[in-house]
């Protein structure tokens, strides 16, 4: 039997029941047509998952019912991997957040750089969050991720580069004229991975990742586009230096 696992963004106790965020009811009732009493299993990304089952199906909303704590298996890489990604346009952002959670990343920093297209004022930002947050939270219930990425608000990279700390680790940025290939670096627990938009990296972007002592990190020969050049190295860096 299949049991769908599900994120909800709310406290989970034993006992209760929560209405289910309308993407995932729809998906429960019209696309896997599942009816009351069906076991589920929900998490909200603290690191536990609770068995539960559907309570109620209506035309507009589905409910569970929370049953019991369940053992959840760590599925989180020992390397401890920040993705600082150029915010790229419409679905090409929401493929590399998706794969970066399957793939391991612990936190990801939408980056406003000197070749962001995409323009975001108060309003988009909320929106945009709000949708990449969802974007983060199926792929954690589709890779079996217990905790979700912690996902941060738009940066500039100027204002960001300024202030990171120790916290961030080895400090890389793809360039493909950089000095370091994955192969090449040294053992490391944590790191922080910057990647460009469409177009990459400009000239002023790289001088200020310089100064703030990150190393140009090289794929290989061929440019990679922006949606296929984080995940590589993120890839790449799994293999060589985290669980894959």
């Amino acid at each position: 039997m299949r049991i769908p696992r599900i994120c909800v963004f709310e406290k989970l106790d034993i006992g209760s029941e929560l209405l289910l965020p309308v993407q995932a009811g729809e998906h429960l009732a019209r696309v896997l047509r599942l009816e009351r009493g069906h076991p589920i299993v929900l998490f909200n990304g603290d690191g536990r998952e609770f068995q539960a089952e559907i309570s109620e199906l209506t035309k507009r909303s589905v409910s569970a019912r929370v049953l019991g704590e369940k053992d959840a298996t760590d599925r989180e890489s020992p390397l401890q991997l920040t993705l600082a990604q150029g915010i790229a346009r419409g679905e090409k952002m929401d493929l590399v957040l998706q794969k970066a959670t399957e793939l391991g990343v612990t936190r990801i920093v939408p980056l406003i750089t000197g070749r962001t297209e995409v323009k975001l004022d108060a309003e988009r930002t909320a929106r945009r969050l709000a949708h990449w947050q969802a974007v983060i939270a199926g792929a954690c219930e589709q890779c079996g991720r217990v905790r979700l990425p912690k996902l941060e608000t738009p940066v500039r990279l100027a204002h960001w580069a300024a202030e990171l700390d120790t916290s961030a680790g080895l400090r890389l940025a793809l360039d493909p004229t950089g000095k370091v290939m994955p192969r090449s670096l040294p053992a490391f627990e944590r790191a922080t991975l910057v990647v460009g938009p469409e177009g990459g990296l400009s000239d002023q972007d790289l001088s200020i990742l310089d100064q703030a002592d990150f190393l140009g990190l090289r794929l290989g020969p061929r440019i990679l586009r922006t949606e296929t050049a984080g995940l590589a190295a993120i890839t790449a860096l799994q293999a060589i230096h985290g669980d894959m």
